[in-house]
């Protein structure tokens, strides 16, 4: 059912303490769960990319619904715990380009590096955005409000990911470092399509020995 919204501005300021940390932590265990794509993928990956492509229009649907005024059971009381203050007037951009992040790898790639990229999507990001929004002290001005602690926080991330894929550090570094790179660019919610295009890349690349 379908029911009109009367009231989604949420809070009326930033939430701060522990009411803001256990939103972001939702958000992005939320984010988290696409890590469980390349185990999919690995069962039947046709199945499995048209599964995001479905919930991604899902999604974009009821995201609509609920621009224009409307909530839809279950999806908009998720959605309104985790949005940030920026995305309560206007689309929620964020899972659909996770989705279309995680979907692309899956067509562009083989699978290592598919997952490889999957992996830096779900963990790499995650850990930067807590660490910069909760640690983060340094941030120099070229990049635009993000910090040193959530890149640094996104390399240790993705390369440790990467390696349980790889079995090699050096390759799992050089993926880390190009993910960090990625999500360190001030592109708000693009960076779920960027990172794991760098991320698949890298692997792809040194994969091929080019």
């Amino acid at each position: 059912m379908i029911t009109p919204l009367n009231d989604y501005s949420g809070t009326s300021g930033r939430r701060s303490g522990p009411g803001e940390l256990r939103s972001e932590l939702a958000r992005k265990g939320i984010h988290a769960l696409i890590a469980l794509v390349p185990t999919l993928a690995a069962i039947n990956r046709s199945n499995t990319a048209l599964f995001l492509m479905g919930g991604i229009l899902f999604y974009t649907g009821a995201e609509s619904l609920r621009f224009l005024g409307f909530s839809t059971p279950l999806i908009s009381s998720i959605t309104s715990a985790v949005l940030r203050k920026r995305e309560q007037e206007h689309f929620a951009l964020g899972p659909v380009t996770l989705g279309l992040g995680a979907l692309l790898a899956l067509l562009f790639f083989p699978p290592r590096a598919a997952s490889v990229a999957i992996y830096a999507l779900a963990f790499g990001d995650s850990t930067a955005t807590l660490a910069g929004r909760f640690l983060g002290r340094i941030r120099p001005a070229f990049m635009a409000g993000k910090s040193l602690e959530g890149s640094l926080a996104c390399f240790i991330a993705a390369s440790t990911a990467s390696f349980f894929v790889l079995h090699d550090w050096k390759a799992s570094l050089v993926t880390g470092f190009l993910s960090a790179c990625a999500e360190a660019l001030p592109l708000e919610d693009f960076d779920n399509i960027l990172l794991p295009l760098a991320a698949g890349l890298s692997v792809y690349f040194l994969e091929a020995g080019i």
